[in-house]
């Protein structure tokens, strides 16, 4: 368990390492947001996560993220690993594909991600502790709903969504139960024959 919160801190750190450097440089790194559509940009599904405009935007998205991702991290931190992979490099590349023409920025896609996912392991994996915690997070950050749709202009919908749409899709993705094949026991008095 304390590797798995040193994995939400050092994670969290990062981000806030980065947005220090990003304000002392007067937001060039603001630059590795991702735009839509920009072949020369699609790096940016990588980095646009790590990048926040103010600090209220930072903390928004880090109070949310260690919640989420603590609950996330019940899984194993090989699950968290995936899981984030899978929401970051999906969602912000259909973020790339289909948003509108601005720059995006920010971990709120990786967040909405992590929320959908703790949700809708409660019904790809039907265990009682993914239930319980469903509904804890229905009930505490059931407002996030509200985030996937058009608000105000400055806000990207388009991350919040694409990063719910991920999330569901890393929890179906990785609560697949892999196939066993049974193999019938051979009988004792069968005869055999090697090639």
């Amino acid at each position: 368990m304390i590797q798995h919160w040193k994995a939400i801190a050092g994670l969290s750190a990062a981000m806030v390492a980065v947005h220090v450097v990003n304000f002392f440089s007067g937001g060039y790194l603001s630059t590795f947001g991702i735009e839509p559509r920009e072949i020369s940009s699609a790096y940016s599904i990588a980095t646009a996560p790590w990048l926040h405009t103010d600090v209220g935007h930072l903390g928004s998205n880090l109070a949310a993220f260690v919640v989420l991702g603590s609950l996330v991290l019940l899984q194993g931190l090989r699950y968290f690993v995936k899981a984030s992979a899978l929401i970051i490099l999906l969602g912000g590349t259909l973020v790339w594909l289909f948003a509108r023409d601005a720059t995006h920025i920010g971990a709120s896609g990786w967040v909405f991600g992590l929320w959908s996912l703790v949700i809708a392991l409660a019904w790809f994996d039907r265990s009682p502790r993914n239930i319980a915690i469903a509904l804890a997070v229905v009930f505490f950050y059931g407002g996030m709903v509200f985030g996937v749709l058009p608000t105000a202009g400055y806000i990207s919908f388009e991350s919040h969504l694409f990063g719910a749409i991920a999330g569901v899709f890393a929890a179906f993705t990785l609560s697949k139960k892999p196939v066993v094949e049974i193999v019938a026991p051979a009988r004792q008095n069968e005869l055999k024959f090697w090639s």
